[in-house]
């Protein structure tokens, strides 16, 4: 499944392998990667819309979600401001966070309250000039990051 291999990518990248956090599958990585696999419709991370990638999709939903400030700040090159579960369970549409707890074998709580704590460290590994690279692949934005 390339919801998988992305979130070994995503695990990687934060540091802790795709199993971080324990339990059956449902590591950061996991979760991320079946988050930005969901928005991405499943096509290794670039969303079928007009070229855009998952993680452009994920900061629009974020933005228009009152987010703003906070998604601004994982972007930037300053301090990372916090995002709680239960900001993030607002955030996401219902069948989206559902998808991704069954996907990873955890509750829609715990995939809510996974994706607040490790979402603002990857985008900013994810965006270390600033801006949200446009049309490219997660997988492409991982490997340039792992060099």
């Amino acid at each position: 499944m390339a919801g998988n291999d992305l979130g070994s990518l995503l695990g990687g990248l934060l540091g802790g392998g795709s199993g971080q956090g324990g339990g059956s599958g449902g590591g950061a990585g996991n979760i991320l990667g079946a988050l930005l696999g969901a928005l991405g419709g499943g096509q290794g991370g670039r969303s079928g819309q007009g070229g855009g990638s998952a993680l452009e999709g994920l900061i629009d939903v974020l933005t228009r979600s009152g987010l703003v400030d906070q998604a601004q700040s994982w972007i930037g090159t300053g301090a990372n401001q916090p995002v709680s579960g239960a900001q993030i369970a607002e955030t996401l549409p219902d069948e989206t966070l559902r998808q991704v707890a069954r996907e990873t074998g955890v509750s829609t709580e715990r995939a809510a309250d996974e994706i607040a704590r490790s979402l603002p460290t990857a985008v900013d590994k994810l965006t270390p000039s600033g801006e949200v690279p446009e049309g490219r692949s997660i997988e492409d934005l991982v490997r340039e990051q792992r060099l």
